[in-house]
């Protein structure tokens, strides 16, 4: 057994370049993270075909992250991989590191319907020495004909109220960045923590305008709602900064951007919908999964896991 392990891991090569100028189908791979010196491509190669890879933001002399600042960054596997490949892939990106000299690892491995052998990686980090830290529940609704015709059976309903109700709503690419103010006011108002980087969200944008998309619902030319939707990858979207205007008249704000964002993933013909985690500061936030159950029909944890170097 040990010689086959041997014998797998000589048949190939770790290949360490920068991830920026790079093309992947989980974009903010390719993304700047802030306070980080580097930020390097790991890729698993065998006859010139990447079979796994990872991405790590380094910051040297103290830690390498796949990914902070993103929603998730972790191993992928591109290709046909044997259990014991992908063992040898985590150990030699691990040996990498180390003669780096970094002393701690973080890696945020992604739920399932962006990574199918989400199990098996979680299994050998685990055997690698890893340490679970923490782990948050997305809810997702998945399938492409199962989200058309969702939007097909609700479609009048929602076209109805909104007309008894005078909103108008508009759905498309993102033209001015004015909505992240009034999403910081509403957040600001009812208390919560403004969490996102707004710099580094219009940089994102700015770079790819075609993965992002923004809903928002408006009451006499006044914004009520508004909902970003992010095609992380190719054939999903990610639901992300929904807000509401406090005491507003209109009910029921969140489950009409919602709809809205089934809409546009029904037009954009994609396989999945990732609704998000749903966690508050004592634990599982059981009204907003309630709320999203009504929209999802699958479950999957995003892992983060640790390991100390030295």
């Amino acid at each position: 057994m040990e010689a086959h392990s041997k014998e797998t891991a000589e048949a190939y090569d770790l290949i360490v370049v920068s991830s920026f100028g790079e093309k992947s189908p989980y974009f903010l791979r390719n993304c700047t993270t802030v306070g980080f010196t580097e930020q390097l491509d790991f890729r698993w190669v065998k006859k010139e075909k990447t079979k796994a890879s990872i991405t790590f933001a380094i910051a040297k002399g103290t830690e390498a992250v796949s990914l902070p600042q993103s929603p998730f960054g972790g191993i992928w596997i591109e290709d046909s991989l044997s259990s014991s490949a992908l063992e040898g892939f985590i150990r030699a990106v691990l040996e990498d590191l180390s003669h780096r000299g970094i002393p701690f690892v973080k890696i945020i491995q992604p739920p399932r319907p962006y990574e199918q052998n989400l199990d098996l990686i979680n299994y050998l980090l685990f055997k690698a020495g890893f340490q679970q830290e923490s782990m948050v529940s997305h809810q997702f609704f998945m399938g492409k004909k199962k989200i058309k015709k969702l939007v097909q059976r609700e479609n009048t309903k929602y076209l109805t109220k909104t007309k008894d109700l005078g909103l108008k709503i508009q759905s498309g690419p993102i033209q001015n960045f004015g909505f992240l103010q009034e999403i910081k006011i509403w957040n600001q108002s009812r208390g919560y923590d403004i969490l996102f980087d707004e710099s580094r969200l219009i940089s994102q944008v700015s770079e790819f305008p075609e993965r992002y998309f923004l809903i928002s619902i408006l009451k006499d030319g006044k914004a009520q709602a508004h909902t970003l939707g992010v095609k992380l990858v190719p054939d999903g979207m990610y639901y992300y900064l929904a807000a509401t205007k406090p005491k507003s008249p209109i009910k029921n704000l969140g489950e009409m951007c919602l709809f809205q964002l089934f809409n546009l993933a029904a037009d954009q013909k994609l396989n999945f919908i990732d609704l998000g985690s749903s966690d508050s500061d004592t634990g599982a936030n059981h009204s907003l999964i309630f709320f999203k159950s009504r929209f999802s029909n699958d479950i999957s944890n995003k892992v983060n896991w640790t390991l100390k170097l030295k």
